[in-house]
């Protein structure tokens, strides 16, 4: 795939750039946060998909080369109506819907607003924003005037394997500088305010009917949340790969081979 053929399409004002492949039941990606649409690319996920179907990626607003407004009102639910959009504009009636880390707590706060879009769902890396807290509150501020001043501190240290070295303050500069690098500071600032409007409930999830995939590394903090979930949603198929983490299971060869099988058994069919 060559991002030679990138595309952009207007969703409500906001440009958003995507690129597609492949022929067969439509596959939408959605990145994770601080990254953009090359993620998939590089850890080959696109590639795998596209060989058997219709597989697209798009910068989300804030990321990438797609427009990065300050405000945080422009975030949050809005960044799962891009992908309604999108799907508007490709002609698609739904897809199956792959999401990581940001790209999961998109997809199932979108679960519960937007379900005939999905063939089917998959949170991998997050299970979706299932709690709001005073303390969820002040960790956002805390990690967004670190993302303005370019230092991921407080984000890196949350999502690193448990029981782990905390990183050195060398390692997290060139970490920050690495996953910052083409970004802008104060877009991806305002996504980290916006969100507390992403949080979905337990009544929501319950009544959840579309299929859906939970991936997740076992070294990942996150994984205590897919237990959390799955007592909500008994339905949810969780996968976990063996010592992978947050930063890592996305490459992994048992991450592909999981969406492979899930999307195989989940055929996507036109409404009648």
């Amino acid at each position: 795939m060559s991002l030679e053929q990138a595309q952009y399409f207007d969703s409500n004002g906001v440009r958003i750039r995507f690129i597609a492949d492949g022929v067969g039941e439509p596959v939408v990606l959605v990145h994770g946060y601080t990254g953009r649409l090359e993620e998939w690319l590089d850890s080959g996920v696109f590639a795998v998909l596209a060989g058997r179907y219709r597989t697209i990626a798009f910068d989300c607003r804030g990321h990438g080369l797609s427009d990065r407004p300050h405000d945080p009102g422009q975030y949050g639910p809005k960044m799962g109506l891009d992908i309604v959009r999108l799907l508007e504009y490709l002609g698609l009636e739904r897809a199956h819907l792959i999401g990581y880390s940001m790209g999961a707590h998109i997809l199932a706060h979108l679960l519960t607003t937007h379900p005939r879009c999905f063939q089917t769902a998959t949170l991998a890396g997050a299970p979706g924003r299932l709690e709001w807290s005073e303390a969820d509150e002040r960790r956002v501020e805390i990690e967004a005037a670190e993302m303005e001043a370019g230092l991921l501190r407080t984000q890196l240290a949350r999502i690193a394997p448990p029981g782990g070295p905390a990183p050195t303050e060398a390692e997290l500069k060139i970490r920050s500088e690495a996953q910052l690098a083409g970004q802008d500071r104060f877009a991806l600032a305002a996504v980290r305010r916006s969100n507390r409007t992403q949080v979905v409930t337990a009544a929501q999830m319950r009544a959840v009917s579309v299929p859906t995939l939970g991936l997740v590394g076992t070294a990942d903090p996150y994984l205590a949340g897919y237990q959390r979930l799955h007592n909500w949603m008994p339905q949810l198929q969780l996968v976990t790969i063996a010592g992978a983490t947050h930063a890592s299971a996305q490459g992994r060869p048992e991450f592909k081979a999981a969406l492979l099988d899930f999307l195989s058994a989940h055929p996507w069919a036109p409404t009648p």
